[in-house]
């Protein structure tokens, strides 16, 4: 049977209503610069920790909830400029338009030059804080010129991207206001199938709309194609619009962040996905207080503890994982962590399979000492392993100044290496050489001038790119703030100019 997911930002213009999910670069490791002048302040966000009560109790009406919620729901526009864009046919094509049209083609194909026209978005996002943080989608915000928010009580603000995170659909805007009427936040691990739930949100860009349902699962992953997912699952009706509006419990709590529908029409089928809140505020920490998203790695490869798995290793259950694989000099190496060794309990919680230790690793700050109860050789035993952070990503150019006062070029831009996963990812050819760009600020020149993640850096001012090392050394010290690209595209390579001398860039 064939499944198609769709997210709810309800994009309008050139894209149609409840386009399919694309994949999301599963394979590319990153960090994020935030635009923040937050100093490293923590987000203070409102918690009620305590599980909802669950007595056979019956409800004539939600109506003292969606009071309590709805003003801290609001509407999220989002606008793309038109721009122009070039590219070159890819370099073998170079022999097939000379043979034909002769030398006067030179080194490379003719350019050609296509339109790619403003577009408009409406999505949900929920206010998280009094100060004006207010938690949304990624694909709500990404790639968008300027965002608007609009509150319940009709006033609207202009909202700055303070960062955004593809691998978990989180992002973070910012709008100028106070005693705005934040949502209080649930602990999502005390969620249990069954529970009643709210989804509040602007589907269709109507106006805000309530529905409600139960949480049919917890824990889904392998769903939209995101890198790290442990989605809520609920048959709360959610629709285009709905994306980064909010999931609630009976008592009115965030639990959750809608972001994703199982749909063959794009429209509601009761299959609906949220991110749940713990996730979410750990992405929205990161990304205000640290500038970066921030996770956690420790260098093994685990596995799922199949029934035989489990029989063999003598555990009276299939729960833990399986080390396959130590990473020499690696976190987990220098903490003594082994191969053939099943992961028990991580950080005090039971680990259940690969995928969620993969989430509590990725969760984990760098530098941080986290206690790993493991099974080896038949005993049980604990050992602290200090977490370190996930290797193969750079960022171009810092945002703070140098000592010389100089910062790069392509400040906003962060790359990582083209290796074999990544490769896979964007269908590149083996003999293509470069960096790929993992994230772009959304207000930085690069994003102006087009760059987006997924391309591939080439060449930068007329010099070969071969990996990540190669970008980072030619963006510093810069004898112009004028950078010459060649980037590689869904097939072919073009040039873009961005310039970083001024406010703006131009696309060449």
């Amino acid at each position: 049977m064939k499944r198609l997911f769709h997210r709810m930002g309800n994009r309008m213009g050139a894209l149609a209503l409840g386009a399919a999910v694309a994949a999301a670069g599963t394979a590319l490791a990153f960090t994020q610069k935030s635009q923040a002048d937050s100093h490293g302040a923590p987000v203070k966000v409102e918690v009620d920790e305590r599980p909802v009560a669950r007595d056979a109790g019956g409800r004539t009406t939600f109506a003292p909830v969606v009071k309590k919620v709805g003003p801290g729901v609001v509407k999220v526009f989002t606008t793309t400029k038109a721009r122009e864009m070039s590219y070159s046919a890819p370099p073998e094509m170079d022999d097939f338009f000379r043979r034909f049209f002769g030398e006067q083609f030179g080194e490379r194909a003719p350019r050609r030059s296509y339109g790619i026209p403003s577009q408009k978005g409406v999505g949900s996002g929920v206010i998280a804080t009094k100060d004006g943080y207010i938690l949304t989608n990624n694909h709500v915000v990404d790639g968008a010129d300027e965002v608007k928010v609009a509150l319940q009580d009709g006033r609207e603000f202009t909202a700055k991207v303070i960062g955004r995170d593809p691998k978990t659909d989180v992002a973070v805007i910012k709008i100028n206001a106070n005693n705005l009427p934040a949502v209080a936040m649930a602990d999502s691990d005390k969620v249990e199938v069954g529970d009643i739930v709210l989804a509040v949100g602007n589907p269709f860009g109507i106006g805000q709309t309530v529905t409600t349902g139960i949480v049919s699962a917890t824990g889904r992953g392998g769903t939209v194609g995101l890198d790290y997912e442990d989605f809520i699952q609920t048959d709360a009706a959610i629709n285009p619009g709905n994306s980064g509006g909010a999931l609630v419990d009976v008592e009115g709590r965030l639990i959750g962040i809608n972001t994703a529908i199982l749909s063959r029409s794009g429209g509601n089928q009761g299959i609906g996905f949220a991110i749940p809140v713990n996730l979410a505020r750990s992405v929205m920490d990161s990304l205000v207080s640290d500038g970066r998203v921030t996770r956690g790695y420790l260098g093994v490869r685990p596995q799922d503890v199949t029934p035989a798995l489990a029989k063999e290793f003598k555990l009276q259950d299939a729960t833990g994982v399986l080390l396959g694989d130590v990473t020499a000099d690696s976190p987990a190496e220098k903490a003594g962590l082994k191969s053939g060794d099943i992961i028990l309990e991580f950080g005090g919680k039971k680990v259940k399979d690969a995928r969620h230790f993969r989430l509590e690793v990725a969760q984990t700050r760098p530098g941080q000492s986290v206690p790993v109860k493991l099974l080896r050789d038949g005993k049980t035993e604990t050992l602290e392993v200090k977490a370190g952070e996930v290797p193969g990503t750079q960022t171009l150019a810092k945002a703070e100044k140098s000592e010389s006062g100089d910062n790069g070029t392509l400040n906003g831009v962060t790359v990582a290496d083209l290796d074999r996963a990544a490769r896979q990812e964007l269908k590149a050819p083996e003999n293509l050489k470069g960096a790929v760009i993992t994230e772009v600020q959304p207000d930085s020149a690069a994003a102006e001038a087009g760059l987006r993640p997924g391309d591939v850096i080439q060449e930068i001012n007329r010099k070969p790119v071969r990996d990540a090392n190669e970008a980072v050394k030619l963006t510093e010290h810069p004898e112009s703030k004028t950078t010459l690209l060649r980037i590689w595209r869904e097939g072919g390579s073009h040039y873009l100019l961005v310039d970083e001398s001024q406010e703006g860039a131009k696309a060449g």
